[in-house]
């Protein structure tokens, strides 16, 4: 198969965790009697007694990062705009600038990608493993009225209590929303709201509103994890991004080549598989449900919409996000388990229902 998808992509680009400082104990945090880090314990505060919300957070977004507009009706996006992302699926989001080792702009927002937040009195950074950064600024400024277009945008902060409201524009409009390529005017502006429930947990909501494209605001919701006992890990895109020229081919492609596969050998992959080899910055162990409607099969991986697949032998199937999906079975011709099938490896997924 010579083309490439955007998640693929990113096991390519993927860094080892064997680098230096991954495992080293963050000093004076809470830990349980065996000394793991306590998750659970009460958020820190700063000094002047707002909740600290500095450390490595694993954000968890796999419904919006895909597709931010998921829960939009029908109408309530502007034609072009439906008509752009579409195009965009055919042509394997290969323009996104994920791919064009460009910053993600608003859809880092919404990823299921890791920050570290380095909290100050007067401003808040937020570093990426791709060398990309967001300051928000929390010494009392409004933002422009007329902001340079930027690919961050620009943003401010306040607290209303406990919550860390974020208020971003000026983002320029070559960025996309989402992993779907969901586009935007210039007249975007989002607003966020961070609560640090406890030391290990945060909830984040997303509102986005563009009145250009989108015939209202509407709001995401996603939650993030504290890393403790570790690092960023550097992910410098154009030192290792080989593989655009491997990217041909359309969406469309795949169902050219579908073959029909027998209902009796379909029935036999339907069940639950877990991760069993831990890639990327999603929830581990990942699940992958496999079900069978109207004579295809289908697969879902928990958190995301369900897809459908397109059969290329009797186990083997694309698109399962922009991947492929392989079925191995023992001896007695019993599915064991199933692959998850990227440019890098293989990754395997257990069946364990």
């Amino acid at each position: 198969m010579k083309r490439v998808m955007f998640p693929i992509i990113f096991a390519v680009l993927a860094t080892p965790l064997t680098a230096q400082w991954l495992k080293y104990p963050t000093p004076g945090i809470p830990r349980n009697a065996d000394g793991k880090p306590n998750l659970a314990a009460p958020a820190p505060r700063t000094a002047d007694g707002k909740p600290d919300l500095s450390g490595i957070w694993q954000r968890s977004s796999l419904k919006y990062e895909r597709n931010v507009a998921a829960d939009l009706k029908p109408g309530e996006i502007q034609p072009w705009a439906e008509s752009l992302v579409r195009q965009r699926a055919e042509d394997l989001q290969k323009d996104s600038p994920g791919i064009q080792c460009l910053p993600w702009g608003p859809a880092d927002n919404t990823s299921a990608r890791r920050s570290k937040i380095i909290q100050n009195p007067g401003v808040i950074v937020m570093l990426n493993e791709d060398l990309t950064y967001r300051q928000i600024l929390l010494d009392g400024r409004r933002l422009e009225t007329d902001p340079f277009p930027s690919w961050m945008g620009h943003s401010v902060g306040r607290w209303e209590g406990d919550t860390l409201i974020v208020d971003s524009n000026g983002f320029n409009d070559r960025s996309w929303l989402d992993h779907d390529g969901h586009p935007h005017s210039e007249a975007l502006r989002i607003t966020e709201r961070y609560q640090r429930m406890d030391f290990g947990h945060m909830n984040i909501e997303v509102t986005l509103d563009d009145p250009q494209v989108y015939a209202h605001p509407w709001t995401v919701s996603l939650r993030a994890e504290l890393t403790p006992d570790g690092d960023l890990l550097e992910s410098v895109c154009n030192e290792s991004h080989t593989s655009l020229e491997h990217w041909v081919g359309k969406l469309s492609d795949e169902k050219g080549v579908e073959v029909k596969v027998a209902p009796e050998i379909l029935a036999k992959y339907v069940g639950t598989y877990e991760e069993q080899d831990f890639w990327g910055n999603r929830p581990h162990p990942a699940m992958i449900e496999i079900t069978v409607s109207g004579g295809a099969l289908f697969a879902e991986l928990k958190g995301r919409e369900k897809v459908r697949l397109a059969a290329q032998s009797d186990t083997n199937f694309a698109g399962f996000y922009g991947l492929g999906i392989q079925f191995v079975m023992d001896a007695r011709g019993a599915v064991t388990h199933l692959l998850e099938r990227r440019i890098s490896k293989d990754y395997r997924f257990k069946r364990v229902r």
